[in-house]
């Protein structure tokens, strides 16, 4: 099984990620993946030019590392699995940096004093893509490798248009999709992921009183409660259905062992799953399948 990793920690998520790196690319960059940490923690920390640090409860650096070691832990699977397109470390590379920068859009700028970063919700992805592309421009990334970061990041999001995504290659798209795949399975599985849902419907919230846009799901919560009652039927009606039909079943690669092996995440969302309906009072039968290896 994975060893546990302290999310918390940005060190520990490196530490995991630099192992995966030189475990599929013997050789490689050992400078790059502490450069990339150290480029995001600058950031949500305040140490960015014209960015205060993150205040968006929810969307904090913490989620930002569930999905980095989530995303890692499955291209390292698919990586030792042989299959085709094989992941280079380039891609590999372009996909740590997109993963840590996937959720920036939550960052505000110094002047805006107004709130909290939640506000930018359903606007975020856009924010996140273009905060990467001036931020990766500085540091000399070309521009061809910033648009397969932010196709990466446009991945995200609860509506996000796969189908427009203009990726260059197919390499490309699976790293996106494993991205969009992680971002979902690395906070849902968390263990603390049914004590932060009302930190969530805060942020939802507090969108739904700005005007960057409306969405139907920032309005279809009306309270806390009323978001921890509707997520066991959005894991089932929305999030697992992504997971195996948009995204491929990609998270098959996070499968101890592959292919037959349990999947550690699913299981642990199913976890969540459970606590929630019986905190609330629900069948904890409803919505068990076998398609964790779907």
């Amino acid at each position: 099984m994975h060893p546990l990793v302290v999310t918390k920690d940005p060190a520990a998520v490196e530490k995991e990620v630099q192992a995966a790196s030189l475990s599929m690319f013997p050789g490689a960059d050992s400078t790059f993946v502490p450069r990339a940490f150290g480029w995001a923690v600058e950031c949500f920390n305040g140490r960015c030019d014209g960015y205060q640090a993150i205040d968006a409860s929810y969307h904090d650096l913490e989620h930002t590392l569930q999905g980095t070691l989530c995303m890692i832990r499955l291209l390292k699977g698919r990586h030792h699995a042989g299959v085709q397109p094989v992941l280079t470390e380039k891609m590999f590379q372009l996909g740590l940096v997109a993963i840590l920068f996937h959720d920036t859009g939550y960052l505000k700028r110094r002047d805006d004093t107004q709130g909290t970063g939640a506000k930018y919700t359903v606007i975020h992805v856009d924010r996140s893509a273009s905060f990467a592309s001036e931020f990766l421009a500085r540091k000399g990334f070309t521009p061809e490798d910033i648009r397969a970061v932010q196709h990466m990041i446009s991945c995200t999001g609860v509506n996000a248009p796969l189908n427009s995504i203009p990726f260059e290659s197919e390499l490309e798209k699976v790293v996106g999709f494993a991205l969009g795949a992680s971002d979902l399975l690395g906070q849902m599985a968390a263990e603390d992921y049914v004590d932060k849902l009302p930190v969530l419907y805060s942020e939802f919230a507090e969108a739904a009183r700005h005007e960057y846009g409306k969405s139907d799901m920032i309005s279809m919560f009306s309270s806390a409660d009323d978001l921890m009652r509707k997520t066991p039927a959005f894991w089932e009606g929305y999030v697992r259905p992504k997971l195996i039909e948009d995204f491929g079943s990609i998270h098959r690669f996070l499968n101890q062992p592959y292919p037959s092996g349990p999947n550690p995440y699913w299981q642990r969302i199913e976890a969540n799953m459970d606590r929630l309906r019986r905190q609330l009072g629900q069948d904890t039968n409803a919505g068990h399948t076998a398609a964790a290896q779907s």
